[in-house]
């Protein structure tokens, strides 16, 4: 059983000469370690031209989803969550009772008269 003749199949078209180990420029880079809580390295590559101010002190570490930071010895620590709140609390926060007295007989008196049950 004979095959086709096609001679490119199997690779891309502009690809090169097969077997070719250089694929362009390759920037010069420095690596830089992060730890989270859990022990866990992770390490990120950035451009040698990066000033040092410029390369996050934390990130999110993809193993554990904890923050990392760059000192093994002492990686930052999970803040803590706060507890959802709903409207009515955050309203409770910015009034007092006596506001609120004061505003929900406003609203009551507002809707007699508009009912015409004054």
């Amino acid at each position: 059983m004979a095959t086709g003749g096609n001679a490119i199949r199997g690779t891309r078209v502009g690809a090169g000469p097969m077997g070719e180990q250089d694929h362009g420029f390759h920037a010069e880079h420095i690596a830089v370690s992060y730890w989270d809580a859990l022990g866990n390295e992770t390490i990120r590559h950035f451009a040698a031209s990066v000033p040092e101010e410029e390369i996050p002190d934390t990130i999110d570490s993809p193993h554990s989803g904890l923050p990392a930071g760059r000192d093994q010895a002492n990686p930052p620590a999970l803040a803590k969550a706060e507890p959802y709140k709903t409207h009515l609390a955050y309203v409770k926060e910015r009034r007092t009772d006596q506001e609120a007295e004061s505003l929900l007989d406003d609203a009551l008196r507002t809707l007699r008269e508009r009912r015409g049950q004054a």
